[in-house]
């Protein structure tokens, strides 16, 4: 048994040896040593297999960029930051930084691999716009529509991604790749990709790692700034009912919603249109299966997708910049000044309304993109002050109408840089 098993050994070891040398060792030279050639041969083979291994071409840029991506899917799986986006993007990291020899269409950058054909929809900003009819087609407008003064807090957090554009410009970075880096500050991942597929194709992966980062930190980052900045009366805040929303203005709020703001900005119409369509789908009665679909099953596997080539598109020589430690700041920056802006312009909407009608400043936190953490952020830390005080319903409000807002800034970004 123990010598069928040595022969079996040398004979994978031949297999693997003749593959490498071009078959010029036979196996009497294995098994019978073969000379100085033969063990040439042999040590060459090996040194050539070598060569190839992802040991033998690793660097500390691939060591660091790894531990990033495991680190990713610890925190998905421990703590259950964004695990449907951060265990795609963090595997997606680990395959993007296992080492190899160029030329044989493995790496996401070499023409004709797998994975250079899945990043395509990423380049060209095919996969934002399909996230995007998920999320209209899963999304409950109610809360807006309801009260619509309310979407003014989503344009107030809008003030993070002007103000990433500024600093981006005085960190040097040049006007079309400031413009994609700014769209950071609305923490809205899919609208960063698209804007960024346009302006700044090069920085895609940084800028996308960054956003989805932000998005998924929303309740370690928020809480801090609104615990700064709204004092515990006005935590204590109850808010009314929203009233009840009737079928027709369901209907109709896509529809509208559709002309006015592409109207406004028409080269938003990739996003805009497909999130509206999305909910059009969810809402007129008739296409349920559609709707289900494309808020299921299809947004699933473009999740997939999207956060999987992201991951892989930061291989080390590529991500590991001066740029990307840049962007990573503005990203943190852009976030704490959107998530600020929504939470004064709450405080500042109070002073014009009467008492009955004053608003909960935390529902200002819910006016960034990241749909639906940012509000279960606000409900969470509005029950801390007040168990009775629900302020989820309040919260979809800002949230929803910052994924508009969100989405228009980016077209207006483009109108003016393409």
């Amino acid at each position: 048994m123990r010598k069928f098993v040595t022969i079996f050994t040398l004979v994978g070891l031949l297999f693997v040896v003749s593959v490498l040398t071009g078959g010029n060792v036979s196996a009497q030279d294995v098994l019978q040593g073969g000379g100085a050639e033969s063990g040439s041969a042999l040590v060459k083979g090996l040194q050539t297999f070598w060569h190839y291994t992802g040991f033998s071409n690793i660097t500390s840029g691939n060591v660091i960029m790894i531990a990033v991506g495991l680190l990713f899917i610890f925190l998905a799986i421990r703590f259950d930051y964004e695990p449907l986006l951060l265990i795609p993007i963090g595997t997606g990291i680990l395959l993007g930084n296992i080492p190899f020899v160029e030329g044989f269409q493995i790496g996401i950058y070499e023409d004709g691999s797998v994975l250079n054909y899945l990043y395509y929809g990423v380049v060209k900003g095919i996969y934002p716009p399909l996230i995007f009819l998920g999320i209209g087609a899963m999304t409950d407008f109610s809360s807006l529509i309801s009260n619509p003064r309310l979407m003014l807090l989503g344009a107030a957090a809008q003030i993070g991604v002007f103000g990433t554009f500024i600093g981006a410009m005085a960190l040097g970075f040049e006007i079309h790749q400031a413009g994609a880096i700014s769209i950071i500050g609305g923490a809205d991942g899919p609208t960063a990709i698209f804007a960024s597929s346009k302006l700044a194709p090069k920085l895609i992966g940084s800028i996308a790692i960054a956003a989805y980062s932000y998005m998924a930190l929303v309740p370690v980052i928020q809480p801090p700034i609104m615990k700064l900045l709204i004092s515990k009366k006005e935590r204590l805040i109850k808010m009314k009912p929203p009233r009840a929303v009737s079928k027709t203005e369901k209907i109709l709020f896509p529809l509208l919603g559709l002309l006015l703001t592409l109207f406004i900005s028409p080269t938003a119409l990739p996003l805009l249109g497909m999130l509206f369509f999305g909910n059009l789908l969810k809402e007129c009665g008739v296409t349920e299966r559609l709707a289900e679909t494309a808020r299921t099953k299809m947004i699933d596997i473009v999740t997939i997708l999207l956060g999987l080539t992201v991951g892989a598109s930061t291989q080390a020589s590529v991500f590991l910049t001066a740029e990307s430690i840049k962007i990573f700041v503005l990203g943190a920056a852009s976030f704490i000044v959107a998530t600020a802006g929504g939470l004064l312009f709450a405080k500042l909407m109070n002073t014009f309304l009467s008492k009955k009608n004053k608003i909960n400043p935390l529902i200002g936190a819910a006016g960034v993109s990241a749909v639906p953490d940012s509000a279960r952020v606000v409900q969470q830390e509005g029950l801390k002050s007040d168990p009775s005080n629900h302020l989820l319903m309040h919260a979809m409000a800002p949230n929803v109408s910052g994924v508009i807002g969100s989405a228009v800034a980016a077209g207006m970004m483009l109108s003016f840089l393409m």
